[in-house]
């Protein structure tokens, strides 16, 4: 099978240019449809699963990570810290052009454009009418998952009217995020429910890259992904989220770490095709993007006290590779001591790291901070898109706020297989990576799931934020609802949020000018500080 894999990503690149996008701006996409009965539609979807994962069939697999994931979701919601070098805008609330227009450019460009095809020749009157009909009901829950990511980093964005070129709209209207929003959660619900082991398959399981044609496995994934848009919208539509949850939870969401979606990566044949975008943003020689972590997540994981190891997180020494030197192949720790690890504070140039540090000269950080473990940044690392835990983590916030039939009762159990899940999926990286099943228990002992509704919510909140390590652009999306974990805000001079943590990404300049139904719906003002609709902004 993985076999098969690699040889349907080698076809990708010809399968994203006959079906004739064009990045640069929305307006311009259309499809060339005298070409597409020349094609597998299997491919198509092939395409977009490889996309969903770094935007990597584009031909730039590195990009959107490099750009927005790592660039502002990691440092903003501090996991990472970056005191100089690479792409950070999100260590110190500063513009960068590319960060904001990256997933917009992408996501519309390449994924959603490959998936829109499918949708159109297995609809009424396409050619592949009746047939096909997994890959279509799995086509529309990945389109589901990647307008949900858009929406989340801009707020309205263009939905009903979007990828109709051929259809002569060129200029689509924007949707408010709670209309998309709304139509995500049918979409989700029908797809879901239609997909079946009687449907015709003609290939579909072959090109699966996530499941290979495993039909319980996708149907799993639309329910969790219904889950995290009906707690997504909670705050601020409590009714529809409430039923949403219960239809997720009826139907059947992730129940094990077997569940967990990853993409798979390699080698070859392409660098910029296959191999995994978030590695190769980080890797010497490659991106060189600084690994360093940050204090704020390294504090967390060492626990209340930061001077004895018995508290602290068993995915310390597995997400920290330690303090060291990375020239690749060779890691080279200065140290792997749990009580040693060092986080590099957030919001600080090298100027304001020596002071911070009160040192005589400037702060050797190689020697000084915590990194990744190279273990996981592999080049052929596989992706993990969506994991379990969150699962776990949703169904226990859902129960301690009453919604969907979960009831308090119900929410200790959720959040303890949370914290298990989560601390036990890193193996997919390297076998190493390993947490047994006593220190996990020795964790919740250590720190029991008690206190207030508040107080559980917050425990709640900071174990998924964990869990959402690499997955940075979830984690933020989180933290914007949720607020947890409390974190402290940087205020370098000169930052164009007021020293306040990013709330959303601005739209594309080519977007704002060229588009002229932009003026009359987007997400407005077009600021980092504007709020989206499910953390409290304009619908």
């Amino acid at each position: 099978m993985k076999q098969l894999h690699k040889y349907c990503l080698t076809v990708i690149l010809a399968a994203v240019f006959v079906a004739g996008c064009d990045t640069d701006s929305l307006h311009n996409m259309n499809t060339a449809p005298q070409y597409v009965d020349e094609l597998n539609l299997n491919f198509l979807l092939t395409s977009a699963q490889l996309g969903s994962a770094s935007g990597g069939s584009a031909g730039d697999n590195r990009y959107i990570d490099w750009r927005t994931n790592i660039g502002m979701c990691s440092y903003a919601i501090q996991q990472l810290a970056n005191a100089g070098g690479g792409i950070a805008p999100g260590d110190k609330y500063t513009d960068n052009a590319e960060t904001a227009s990256a997933p917009f450019q992408f996501i519309y460009g390449d994924e959603l454009n490959n998936l829109s095809i499918i949708l159109k020749q297995t609809d009424t009157g396409g050619w592949a009418e009746g047939k096909n009909l997994n890959l279509r009901q799995a086509a529309r829950i990945l389109r589901a998952f990647l307008f949900h990511r858009l929406t989340d980093y801009y707020g309205s964005v263009p939905y009903s009217e979007a990828l109709q070129g051929v259809d002569k709209i060129y200029f689509p209207k924007y949707d408010k995020q709670k209309d998309i929003y709304a139509d995500l959660l049918k979409e989700l619900d029908e797809a879901s429910a239609a997909l079946s082991d009687a449907n015709p398959d003609e290939g579909f399981g072959a090109a699966d890259l996530y499941f290979d044609g495993d039909i319980a496995k996708w149907k799993k994934l639309g329910y969790t992904l219904m889950l995290r848009l009906a707690m997504r919208i909670s705050n601020v539509d409590a009714a529809t989220a409430a039923t949403y949850v219960g239809k997720a939870v009826a139907g059947g969401v992730f129940e094990s770490n077997d569940d967990n979606v990853w993409v798979p990566m390699a080698l070859t044949p392409s660098q910029w095709v296959n191999q995994n975008g978030i590695s190769r943003a980080f890797y010497p020689g490659d991106g060189g993007q600084p690994t360093f972590l940050s204090k704020t997540f390294v504090d967390w994981l060492k626990g209340t006290d930061l001077n004895d190891v018995a508290d602290d997180d068993p995915r310390l020494m597995i997400i920290s590779g330690g303090i060291g030197d990375w020239v690749p192949p060779k890691w080279t720790p200065i140290t792997t001591d749990p009580l040693k690890q060092k986080g590099m504070p957030n919001g600080y140039d090298a100027a304001g790291l020596q002071v911070y540090e009160n040192a005589p000269k400037p702060v050797d950080q190689d020697v000084t901070y915590s990194k990744i473990n190279p273990l996981m940044l592999d080049n052929d690392e596989p992706y993990m898109l969506m994991n379990y835990a969150e699962a776990e983590f949703l169904m226990a916030e859902a129960a301690e706020r009453n919604l969907g039939g979960l009831t308090p009762g119900d929410a200790q159990e959720h959040y303890e297989a949370g914290v298990k899940a989560a601390m036990q999926m890193y193996t997919p990286y390297d076998a190493s990576l390993v947490v047994s099943d006593a220190k996990v228990t020795t964790y919740l002992a250590t720190y029991p799931y008690a206190g207030t509704t508040q107080q559980k919510l917050e425990m709640i909140g900071e174990q998924m934020w964990a869990s959402k390590f690499l997955n940075w652009w979830e984690a933020w999306s989180d933290w914007r609802r949720t607020g947890f974990p409390v974190l402290i805000p940087t205020n370098y001079p000169g930052n164009i949020t007021g020293g306040t943590i990013p709330q959303r990404l601005r739209y594309p300049n080519e977007e704002v000018a060229g588009n002229p139904k932009f003026s009359e719906g987007s997400t407005s003002p077009n600021l980092y500080t504007t709020k989206v609709w499910w953390a409290g902004g304009p619908d």
